[in-house]
C-alpha cells in the first residue's frame, strides 16, 4: 500500500470514452495499464475495443456519441441524465483515478466534480483549444490533475496556463504500420488486387451517417460514370449497417459498392484515395499515407455556431498538423456530391501529387510515433503517487 492508500498493484480507474475512436484510444491504453496492472479493475462507459482489456461497461460509448449543438439538444436530457448517475456513482465507488478519453464537453465538467471530491482526474488527448475554444483551458485548470497530449505542440501551451501535461504521442501512430499492405488489405477484403479502390467514412456517429452517407455515395456514383471499374468500400459500425444500407438502397450510389462491418483499418490500407468525414479518420487516413478528400456537412445551426470560433483555417487533422492544406477540405455548401466526385478524381488522376502527400504522410507518422501505453503508464501512475 502507497502512503496515499492506493495499492499500486491493485489500482482501480474509471474511464470514459464518448464514441468508436475514443474506445479505439481507451483500449490501447488500457492494454498499457493492463501490462502495466495486471489486476487493474476498470469500468465506467465504453466499448468492445475496452472490453477486450477487462473494462467493465455501465453503459455504452453510443449513449454520447453525438456532435453538434442542434443534435445535442435533441438527446440532452437522456445525456444528462447519465452523467449525473454516473457521477453519483463514482462518487459512491472512488476510484484511484479518473481518465476522461477525449469527449470533453462530456468528461470536463464530470472531472471538475470528482477532482473537487478528492479523486485524482486525468484528461486523455488534450481538447483542441488551439483550434477553437481557446476558454477551454480555463476548464481544464479546474478538471484536471494531468492532460495526456497526442500533438507533440501540445505540453508548451498547456504549461503556459499552468496545466501540467505530457507527450504521449498518437497511440494509432503505432498500431497502423508504416508501410500498409495494400495486397493484403485487399485479399481480406475480397476486393481485385488491381484496379481503383476508394474508402468511403462517412463517420462513426448515427447524426453523421444520416447527413454524409447519402451525399458520399452520390459522389460515389458519379465518379464511377467516369472511372467505371473503380470499387468503393466503405466500413459501417455493426449498429449503423441497417440504415447505411437502406440510405445506399435509396441511392444514388455506385453499383461496386461494398459495404463491410467495421475493418475501416482494412479499408483504408486497401484504397488508394479516401472520401472522409472530418474528424480522427482524417487522421487514421494520413497514417495510412492515403491522399483524401475531407468533408462535413451538420445542422445549419450547428455550423453557425461553431464557424466564428474557430482559430484556424483549418479542420482536417492532416491540414492542422502539417499547417496547410496538403488534402482538399468541402464542408457544408461545398459537400456537394459533384464537388466531392470532382476531387477525388483529381486525386487519381494526379500519381505525382498523390506519391508526394504520402511522403509528406510518412514524415508526419515519424512524429507522432511513440510508445504511447507505456508513457501514458508512466504519467497515471506518477498522478497515483502524488
Amino acid at each position: 500500500m502507497s502512503s496515499s492508500g492506493i495499492d499500486p498493484a491493485f489500482p482501480r480507474a474509471a474511464l470514459v470514452a464518448g464514441e468508436a475512436s475514443g474506445d479505439l484510444l481507451g483500449g490501447l491504453f488500457l492494454q498499457g495499464m493492463r501490462q502495466r496492472w495486471p489486476q487493474l479493475e476498470s469500468f465506467g462507459i465504453g466499448g468492445p475495443q475496452m472490453a477486450r482489456h477487462g473494462f467493465e461497461p455501465w453503459w455504452p460509448y453510443e449513449k454520447l456519441a453525438v456532435r453538434g449543438y442542434a443534435e445535442v439538444l435533441r438527446h440532452y436530457r437522456e445525456i444528462v441524465g447519465i452523467r449525473n448517475a454516473l457521477r453519483e456513482r463514482l462518487l459512491r465507488e472512488r476510484p484511484d483515478v479518473f481518465i476522461g478519453v477525449d469527449a470533453p464537453d462530456f468528461n470536463l465538467g464530470l472531472e471538475t466534480d470528482l477532482r473537487a471530491a478528492g479523486i485524482k482526474t486525468v484528461h486523455f488527448v488534450c481538447p483542441s483549444i488551439w483550434a477553437w475554444r481557446m476558454k477551454r483551458v480555463e476548464k481544464l485548470q479546474r478538471a484536471c490533475d494531468h492532460v495526456l497530449c497526442i500533438f507533440p505542440f501540445e505540453p508548451e501551451l498547456l504549461a503556459r496556463h499552468g496545466v501540467a501535461a505530457t507527450y504521449v504521442g498518437h497511440p494509432l501512430a503505432g498500431v497502423i504500420p508504416m508501410e500498409p499492405d495494400q495486397a493484403a488489405a485487399r485479399r481480406a477484403l475480397g476486393l481485385p488486387g488491381e484496379g481503383e479502390v476508394v474508402a468511403v467514412l462517412p463517420g462513426s456517429r448515427a447524426s453523421e451517417i444520416e447527413a454524409l452517407t447519402g451525399r458520399f455515395l452520390a459522389a460515389a456514383a458519379l465518379l464511377e460514370k467516369d472511372r467505371p471499374g473503380t470499387w468503393f468500400v466503405l466500413p459501417a459500425m455493426p449498429a449503423l449497417r441497417s440504415r447505411i444500407e437502406a440510405i445506399a438502397a435509396r441511392g444514388p450510389a455506385p453499383r461496386r459498392l461494398k459495404i463491410v462491418a467495421g475493418q475501416s483499418h482494412a479499408v483504408l490500407a486497401a484504397c488508394d484515395v479516401a472520401l472522409v468525414a472530418s474528424g480522427t479518420a482524417t487522421l487514421e487516413a494520413a497514417l495510412f499515407k492515403r491522399p483524401m478528400v475531407v468533408s462535413y456537412h451538420t445542422h445549419w445551426l450547428t455550423y453557425a455556431l461553431m464557424k466564428p470560433r474557430h482559430l484556424q483555417p483549418w479542420v482536417g487533422l492532416p491540414n492542422i498538423l502539417c499547417g496547410e492544406f496538403v488534402v482538399p477540405e468541402l464542408l457544408q455548401a461545398e459537400a456537394r456530391p459533384e464537388r466531392l466526385s470532382r476531387a477525388l478524381a483529381d486525386w487519381l488522376a494526379s500519381p505525382d501529387r498523390m506519391r508526394a502527400v504520402q511522403q509528406r504522410f510518412r514524415a508526419l507518422h515519424g512524429e507522432l510515433l511513440r510508445d504511447t501505453a507505456t508513457l501514458a503508464t508512466d504519467a497515471v501512475q506518477k498522478v497515483l503517487q502524488s
